[in-house]
């Protein structure tokens, strides 16, 4: 994670961004909210893992539970709320650029998983039918 190295570097090399003391509340929200997005989506689905696999062993299919109801990626809307509240609870400003890397990053992520989920998971591609957002109910 480059967050915390920029905002160290920001921090002893540029004397700090200056970031109000009071965004730190909002960067204790965003990761709150980050890791019990996470926790929610790894207990709803047992498949839950960092890499993109078929589980044929365990006889892997769709998960449609919990968070999953609602978008198809929730593990990584906690991944990003957390990646985007960490700046604030470090108070550099420079620490939300990597934050904003990491976002993008994972909603390209989100797009090549869908893409291998579609092409070998059974009942993928109905699920993306019903459940149409990946990050973002009601948006994207």
């Amino acid at each position: 994670m480059r967050g915390p190295v920029v905002a160290g570097r920001d921090l002893v090399r540029l004397h700090g961004s200056r970031m109000p003391p009071g965004l730190v509340a909002v960067g204790i929200a965003l990761y709150g909210l980050g890791m019990a997005m996470s926790a929610w989506a790894m207990g709803a689905n047992p498949f839950f893992e960092g890499t993109v696999r078929i589980q044929s062993d365990r006889r892997h299919r769709v998960v449609d539970v919990g968070p999953y109801r609602y978008v198809r990626h929730p593990g990584y809307v906690g991944l990003i709320l957390w990646a985007l509240g960490t700046p604030f609870l470090l108070g550099s400003w420079w620490a939300l650029v990597p934050a904003g890397v990491t976002a993008a990053w994972v909603a390209i992520r989100t797009s090549l998983e869908d893409r291998t989920l579609r092409w070998e998971l059974a009942g993928y591609e109905e699920y993306v039918r019903r459940v149409r957002c990946r990050l973002v109910p009601g948006l994207w």
